[in-house]
């Protein structure tokens, strides 16, 4: 599926933000993954042109973090932390908990198509809010059973994020909303309990 016009200009005009247009191959890809869901060899072929670089740089940039989708995935991505700082606040239980409730392996996609899961060792940088899990493009932090479950039944009532042409919200995510702490539960951080926040780049 070739790369919207929209998407494409989108991609430019962040570029022009730059002393160097490498610096827009993260916005880049993500305003493709965006917009299609993840991003294949021929989208990574249409970001180098647009930005008018080696297709070896982005791919080699695709490749190296995992928040980049190379294939079909579920309507909902999400990664869980298992860095040292999660894991000495419970997040192998969280992973594991996350796995029973999903019912799939890490890895795998449920079998209605609405999530699939990944746990990554790779710090996410919310360690304050630890044990903490990405959820598309925002930060689900403080994890419980309750919140997890209450995480999974708004995915699978969701549709897909990706799906339309980038707007600036793509390549700019705002802080969105987390959800509140369920009746009973603790707030460790935040006014709502977790703090909600946008995705940050690895760069």
């Amino acid at each position: 599926m070739p790369v919207s016009k929209a998407t494409l200009t989108r991609i430019q005009e962040v570029a022009a933000r730059y002393p160097s247009k490498q610096s827009a191959i993260i916005p880049a890809l993500w305003a493709v993954q965006h917009e299609q869901g993840y991003v294949t060899e021929a989208a990574m072929g249409e970001i180098a042109q647009a930005l008018q670089l080696p297709p070896s740089l982005i791919e080699a940039t695709a490749s190296f973090y995992s928040m980049f989708l190379t294939r079909p995935e579920g309507r909902h991505d999400v990664v869980i932390c298992v860095n040292a700082p999660c894991m000495l606040r419970g997040a192998d239980e969280m992973k594991d908990y996350l796995q029973r409730a999903l019912g799939v392996r890490d890895g795998q996609t449920t079998s209605d198509g609405a999530i699939t899961w990944h746990s990554t060792i790779e710090c996410l940088g919310v360690c304050g809010g630890a044990p903490m899990m990405q959820v598309d493009h925002q930060f689900e932090e403080n994890l419980t059973p309750e919140r997890i479950d209450a995480i999974i039944d708004r995915l699978r009532k969701q549709p897909a994020i990706h799906g339309a042409a980038a707007t600036p919200a793509a390549t700019d995510p705002k802080k969105p909303q987390a959800v509140p702490p369920v009746k009973g539960e603790k707030v460790r951080s935040g006014a709502e309990g977790a703090r909600a926040r946008g995705k940050r780049s690895q760069a």
